[in-house]
């Protein structure tokens, strides 16, 4: 099964994809170490982003395809990496849910930044930078996670129901058209 997530930076994406890989002993691929590991390699690439998630792509099909749960965690802002990823998990013969970080708390969101920048955090961003991410809507998105309602441990808990009770097929085949619906995750 292939968990994606997406949301922007500051959400919570990491603290929830460590503790759900640790939890279900899944494989957690992170653009971010990617991209930072090709940034300090050296090598020169023509865009990074693309370059990140591409390899991102890659090390995830392969632990796909050997049966590891695999939870994707990148911004995956625009409907073309989502796409990608639910191509991922077809090639690979496996399920995908897509899964919508968010925190409804504008402050708290904002101190999660700023605290990220204070701290010298690499490749943080600022608040400002943040508000201006380009981010498109995400309505195929299945289930939405509210880090300002929940706990980690929630948050986690809800992500295991949701994949464990995800039907099988969740990504539609190619040419069929995918539910319009957001459901927000009950964890009681």
């Amino acid at each position: 099964m292939l968990i994606v997530l997406g949301g922007l930076p500051g959400v919570g994406k990491t603290t929830i994809a460590r503790a759900f890989a640790k939890a279900a002993s899944a494989v957690h691929v992170r653009i971010d170490s990617i991209e930072g590991a090709i940034r300090e390699s050296g090598v020169t690439v023509v865009s990074l982003d693309d370059a990140g998630y591409r390899a991102a792509y890659a090390v995830a099909e392969d632990n796909l395809r050997v049966g590891h749960i695999v939870v994707a965690d990148s911004v995956n802002p625009i409907p073309i990496t989502r796409a990608a990823w639910l191509d991922v998990a077809r090639r690979a013969g496996t399920r995908a849910i897509e899964v919508e970080i968010r925190c409804s708390d504008q402050g708290e969101h904002r101190r999660r930044i700023e605290s990220r920048v204070a701290a010298g955090e690499r490749g943080g961003q600022t608040w400002e930078e943040v508000l201006r991410r380009d981010y498109c809507p995400w309505p195929t998105a299945t289930h939405v996670i509210d880090t300002a309602t929940l706990t980690v441990d929630q948050a986690v808990a809800g992500l295991r129901v949701a994949a464990i009770g995800a039907p099988r097929g969740s990504y539609p085949p190619r040419g069929e058209s995918r539910p319009s619906h957001t459901g927000e995750l009950d964890v009681g």
